[in-house]
């Protein structure tokens, strides 16, 4: 039965691999933790499970002046310009069809899909840096386009636990570019998108010292899970 997670998996992988990436045998263990950021605008950086959490390459890429401190300056530039990605059509606005893409092409892990980051080549860009495919259970191939069309289908449907995005970011938020639909209209327009990510700063400097350091960053559940595999539950 092909379902609106199975098509949104198999968009998923068709774009990582029409990006280049190469299909990767699927015998990881599926207790292995994804080692996975997703930063608070959204954003997702992905690492092997060996490799140290990618939180440290968002950190590095949005404080633009390299001296370990983000100030909020430089932490709503990094989310404005993750935003122009998003909207595709410089309209101001990410509509249905763009939270879509995101959920379907970028983030596959808030819809509850396993993300395999393949052999390092840098490619740059949204991906962290990685090649990435969605690793998908299906009893065969479909044909993408034959996909109902976005309309005709809610835009997200979180993972079957509910949590969708929450594991690997900073906060409870399971899809975090709806996180800021204000209207609740399916709709994230650019000043409540920049709202959000104000308040996210605010509560990740509490004492209001005006910049942030990777060090004082909060650990995500990823993080702790990827820390606690890399110290007792790797075997090479």
């Amino acid at each position: 039965m092909i379902t609106r997670r199975w098509i949104g998996g198999a968009f998923a992988a068709g774009l990582a691999l029409g990006l280049g990436g190469r299909a990767l045998a699927d015998d990881d263990d599926d207790d292995t933790p994804q080692n996975v950021f997703i930063s608070p605008c959204g954003k997702p950086f992905r690492a092997k499970p060996t490799e140290p959490y990618p939180v440290a390459v968002w950190f590095s890429q949005a404080n633009k002046k390299g001296d370990g401190k983000l100030d909020r300056a430089e932490f709503m530039a990094d989310t404005e310009a993750f935003f122009k990605i998003l909207d595709l059509n410089g309209d101001g606005v990410i509509d249905p069809h763009e939270v879509a893409r995101y959920e379907r092409g970028i983030a596959p892990e808030i819809l509850g899909f396993r993300v395999k980051v393949a052999d390092a080549r840098p490619v740059g860009g949204l991906w962290g840096g990685r090649l990435w495919r969605a690793q998908i259970d299906t009893p065969g191939p479909i044909d993408p386009g034959g996909a109902e069309p976005p309309e005709a289908r809610p835009p997200h449907d979180i993972d079957e636990s509910g949590q969708g995005a929450s594991p690997y970011g900073f906060f409870s938020e399971p899809e975090p570019v709806m996180a800021a639909d204000e209207n609740l209209d399916g709709y994230i327009r650019k000043p409540a998108f920049l709202r959000l990510a104000g308040r996210h700063f605010d509560r990740l400097d509490p004492d209001g010292v005006g910049y942030l350091t990777l060090a004082r960053l909060p650990k995500t559940q990823a993080q702790i899970r990827v820390d606690r595999y890399q110290r007792h539950g790797h075997r090479s």
